[in-house]
């Protein structure tokens, strides 16, 4: 019964891995545009870039140390490491903003010291792999979400945006009867004053006797 789980386990990770390798190579038609335009255009690397740290995250899951018999975490993730490397690599090369390959460089920084910290508090403060697959494995959690939500980044200032039109739309039809009936109160008393302005205008304008 035992052997049949874990086979069962075996073939099941193998599927897995074999659809998540997929999931990391989707964005190659992106960048075989950028390489032949040799520019990344309006595209955004917040999705690579969070592709990259949670397999970092996700490699330090599988390390034997922290959850045992984890082999097919390792190198599906390693091997998202590498492809997600490659893709940023592209990205900095053939950006034209000084700005954006400096925001690149500097996530990539605190991605690398925010894993390495990590690991030395996991190392460091817990002793045991049950504590360190919890602890580990809620930060991988995070970060998966994260991957997942990061294509959302693109059109997140155009959600807010439809947010925003759609209020003034409901504001515009809330008081649009209102500021009509206004502009209808407000109509005889305009042509009462345009009708003293040309009559004051007219008195000024004749000849004194």
């Amino acid at each position: 019964m035992a052997s049949a789980q874990l086979t069962i386990r075996k073939i099941v990770g193998i599927i897995g891995n074999a659809i998540a390798l997929c999931l990391f190579l989707s964005p190659t038609p992106t960048f075989r545009r950028i390489v032949k335009k040799k520019s990344v255009e309006e595209y955004s690397p917040i999705p690579y870039l969070a592709t990259l740290i949670n397999c970092l995250v996700w490699v330090l899951y599988g390390l034997p140390m922290v959850h045992p018999d984890s082999t097919l975490v390792v190198t599906i993730n390693g091997a998202g490491i590498l492809i997600e490397v490659v893709f940023i690599t592209i990205f900095f090369v053939f950006s034209g903003r000084p700005k954006q390959r400096l925001v690149i460089a500097a996530v990539l920084a605190g991605e690398t010291l925010f894993v390495a910290i990590l690991a030395v508090l996991v190392f460091t403060l817990q002793h045991t792999t049950t504590e360190r697959t919890m602890s580990v494995g809620i930060v991988c959690c995070v970060f998966n979400v994260m991957m997942y939500a990061s294509p959302l980044s693109v059109m997140i200032p155009n959600g807010i945006g439809c947010i925003f039109g759609l209020a003034q739309l409901i504001l515009y039809a809330a008081y649009y009867k209102s500021t009509k009936k206004m502009m209808a109160e407000r109509q005889p008393m305009i042509g009462l004053s345009s009708a003293v302005v040309r009559i004051g205008s007219e008195k000024v304008a004749q000849p004194s006797a």
